[in-house]
């Protein structure tokens, strides 16, 4: 949907195969560096990988992905996500937007979700993650806040239309101008992306050769730790983070070292990849690794069950909640790591001990991620006392190291318990500032980000993380 005389799009056809990389100190495969860059992104390390190993496969559809969004099941080498990426971007600079404009991005976690991600980039603009499960009224205020100008998404998600609903939130917000959607069912006025990767064909060769704009998630302040089970999510209004590329890779590195991701081996996320959480430990890990991304947006414990049975080694990215059920199967011991992803506050008391090969991940809104391995550097013990938290790269050589290291600070992350409990953290892997307006504000001229959060302690582990 578009608010003035949008230009036509049009050029040719699709490509095949994939790869992995390391980058400036950050990862991939062994033998792939690429030199330093300004604000090097994801576009950067797809292209890497394609260039060593096209034909690896980059991202893989869900088996029941018909069944819920009506389009077909897709395995994507890293080449062809290259050329389609491309040939997105492209599409996407025909709309005429200013440089670095804000691009809202909501659809479920499927292989055209990461492509148009990395074509958002690649066009020169800020992705703006916008969850598909939030209703119109949500959606409205985070883009009023984040000031979008378009936005990807999608026709279908079981028995809802997010191409309608955008279609509805422009309505309200005039900045609004462009909604686009992977069919079916796209709406009159809604630009056809099927049709943008058909009609264009884009420089697959300047993938990541320029600057990447950073990203923006949205934090939802409140909550509360609550039974196991999916927990609702806060009623608070959507607060806009800007976050730059090189932070969200140093987020990843940092559940890289306890995941321990090897070239060509399988990230399956159950997490949607539209906040912190989600991104660091799916698309931009299984990018530095050099692995192949499979998320599964729909839950169904076939799906699961058939996508384990294959002879791939595999790395599970699962909500938290889900870890008493996953216990009483045969899932944990089917896998090479299984990452279970709190967001605070949550308990940590309800945790199986003595398991190996489980990873924790504590999301503390959209501001720092905290991962350790409960064989080694647990995190209730890191949270218990900060300075058990070694610098990661110096703990793990062969390990993924941040982007853009700042010469005065030794790891990825730092924690900090402040005389009144708060947690505080520093470091590249932390670095997210608020955006007011358009405007990033700086609150913390330190390094420093003071949380919201506190954790609670017993004999010497923290068995939650509490509000302050």
């Amino acid at each position: 949907m578009r608010r003035d005389d949008a230009p036509s799009l049009r050029a040719p056809a699709p490509a095949g195969p994939g790869a992995v990389a390391r980058v400036s100190g950050t990862i991939t495969d062994p033998g792939t560096i690429i030199p330093p860059a300004t604000a090097m992104g994801l576009g950067a390390l797809l292209a890497a990988v394609a260039d060593r190993h096209p034909g690896r496969i980059a991202f893989v559809d869900q088996a029941s992905k018909p069944a819920w969004c009506g389009r077909p099941a897709i395995a994507w080498t890293f080449a062809a996500a290259r050329e389609i990426v491309a040939r997105l971007a492209e599409g996407l600079s025909l709309l005429r937007l200013p440089p670095r404009s804000p691009v809202g991005l909501c659809m479920a976690g499927m292989a055209e979700a990461h492509l148009a991600l990395l074509a958002i980039e690649q066009a020169g603009h800020v992705p703006c993650l916008l969850p598909v499960t939030w209703d119109e009224d949500r959606l409205l205020q985070a883009v009023e806040a984040a000031q979008i100008l378009a936005v990807p998404t999608q026709g279908v998600l079981g028995t809802e239309r997010p191409a309608e609903t955008l279609c509805r939130v422009a309505m309200r917000y005039f900045p609004l101008r462009f909604v686009a959607a992977f069919g079916p069912h796209v709406p009159d006025g809604v630009l056809s992306l099927d049709q943008v990767v058909l009609d264009h064909r884009g420089d697959a060769g300047a993938l990541g050769t320029g600057p990447a704009a950073g990203l923006v998630t949205f934090a939802l302040p409140g909550g509360q730790a609550g039974p196991a089970g999916p927990l609702p999510e806060p009623e608070g209004a959507p607060v806009p983070m800007r976050r730059e590329a090189e932070a969200l890779t140093a987020a990843a590195a940092g559940c890289l070292v306890p995941l321990r991701a090897e070239p060509g081996e399988r990230i399956l996320s159950l997490l949607p990849p539209s906040d912190l959480k989600g991104l660091a430990t799916g698309l931009t890990a299984a990018l530095l690794a050099g692995a192949t991304l499979e998320c599964h947006p729909v839950f169904e414990a076939s799906a699961l069950s058939a996508a384990l049975d294959q002879p791939v080694p595999t790395h599970l990215i699962a909500p938290a909640w889900m870890e008493a059920g996953f216990s009483r199967t045969s899932v944990p011991g089917r896998l090479r790591t299984l990452v279970y992803v709190h967001r605070a506050p949550c308990r940590l008391s309800t945790r199986l001990p003595g398991r190996t090969g489980v990873v924790d991940a504590v999301a503390f809104d959209e501001t720092a991620l905290l991962c350790g391995r409960r064989d080694a550097q647990d995190v209730s013990l890191v949270l218990a006392a900060p300075e058990r938290a070694a610098p990661a790269p110096e703990r793990a050589a062969s390990a993924p190291e941040r982007a853009a290291p700042a010469p005065e600070r030794s790891g990825l992350i730092q924690i900090r318990r402040d005389p009144d409990g708060r947690l505080s953290f520093r470091g590249p892997a932390c670095e997210a500032r608020m955006l007011r307006r358009g405007i990033t504000v700086d609150e913390n001229p330190d390094g420093w980000t003071t949380t919201r959060f506190r954790a609670s302690l017993f004999a010497g582990v923290a068995t939650a993380i509490t509000e302050a």
